[in-house]
């Protein structure tokens, strides 16, 4: 049986009078890649910040490999191995999409050398650079990408952290289709390595093809913890996206 690298337990947040999540209980096995779904507003930007450090519950808990995280920064929580990516990655302007990576690894052994501008070989980085199709870039600033290419290079420098839990935040906005097939398949066998991942994402093929479980939010609550492949016979989860009159003539039919 696979270990339960994250557990939330009974999670509520509320700005002002406004209930964004009401006792939001989950856990994600360490083999797993779990989406996070819902319609806008329906509370998926909070949980992620809450579970990454960026936002602290007004009640609950989150537990990280079996320990309590919360109240803990975001910078520590990524070195304990939950490591998050964001809808809009910003990147240094004066380094070079390789030194970026480079300076990413866990270790921090590639840092001096890629502030000082000093060369050293770095394999990991160079065969990440491969797999997310940053070649051609690889020597310009990091800044100058566009914004699929920031995406690549933000879940890259994530996975050189060597995670045990990633957090991806819309991976797919801005990237080429072409290159959603082969995301699914390098996720996929980071996954296979030992990296579970949280997946919060709209381009519901790619949910299809990359997860084994999805979670679905509306108005702050669960409504569904299912296989992908039964979200569409889920009346609760059609009347959130389209309504209820839809689900209904969805159900009847």
């Amino acid at each position: 049986m696979a270990e339960t690298v994250l557990r939330a337990e009974r999670i509520a947040k509320a700005f002002g009078a406004h209930h964004v999540l009401s006792d939001v209980r989950f856990q994600i096995g360490s083999d797993e890649i779990v989406g996070l779904l819902g319609p806008n507003g329906s509370g998926k930007s909070t949980l992620l910040n809450i579970v990454s450090g960026f936002s602290r519950p007004n009640a609950g808990e989150i537990l990280f490999l079996g320990k309590s995280i919360g109240g803990q920064p975001s910078h520590k929580i990524a070195r304990h191995g939950l490591v998050r990516t964001f809808q809009l990655p910003s990147m240094p302007h004066r380094m070079t999409v390789r030194e970026v990576l480079r300076a990413g690894s866990r270790d921090g052994a590639g840092l001096l050398d890629a502030f000082i501008g000093r060369g050293s070989d770095d394999a990991e980085a160079d065969e990440l650079i491969e797999q997310f199709a940053l070649k051609a870039v690889a020597h310009q600033p990091a800044s100058s990408l566009s914004g699929g290419q920031k995406k690549l290079l933000s879940i890259a420098i994530a996975l050189r952290t060597r995670p045990k839990l990633l957090c991806l935040d819309e991976p797919t906005a801005g990237v080429h289709p072409q290159l959603r097939g082969r995301m699914v398949e390098l996720l996929k066998a980071f996954n296979r390595r030992g990296v579970a991942m949280l997946v919060v994402e709209h381009d519901m093929h790619f949910i299809r093809e990359l997860c084994d479980r999805c979670i679905v939010l509306d108005r702050g609550a669960i409504i569904a913890d299912c296989a992908p492949r039964e979200l569409t016979e889920n009346e609760r989860v059609v009347e959130a996206y389209l309504g209820k009159s839809v689900a209904r003539q969805k159900v009847s039919a």
